[in-house]
């Protein structure tokens, strides 16, 4: 099934919705980065990620050094963000609430 990537305004409500989440004008997607008190705790968080988005069929850019971490998300073959990028991006959020 084609996944269609969001107008201007369904961008922008999902935004407000998503506070800890910037978007991204290069590449269409939104991106956070996350701290973490060590490496392990950060890789532990990816690791549950991972397997959220495996579930999912949809897959963050990410980035790790030591206890950070960066995820950029957007729908590729949409060319921008998504519904599913917001739907990751509100699972992310509840794992680290």
């Amino acid at each position: 099934m084609a996944v269609s990537k969001l107008n201007d305004e369904d961008r922008a409500t999902a935004l407000n919705h998503l506070p800890k989440w910037t978007y991204d004008s290069d590449s269409g997607g939104i991106r956070r980065t996350l701290k973490f008190e060590d490496f392990a705790q950060a890789f532990g968080f990816m690791t549950r990620i991972a397997i959220l988005a495996e579930k999912a069929d949809h897959h963050p850019e990410w980035f790790n050094v030591y206890n950070r971490v960066e995820i950029h998300l957007t729908t590729h073959d949409a060319g921008g963000l998504s519904q599913r990028d917001v739907e990751m991006a509100n699972a992310i959020d509840a794992m680290t609430a």
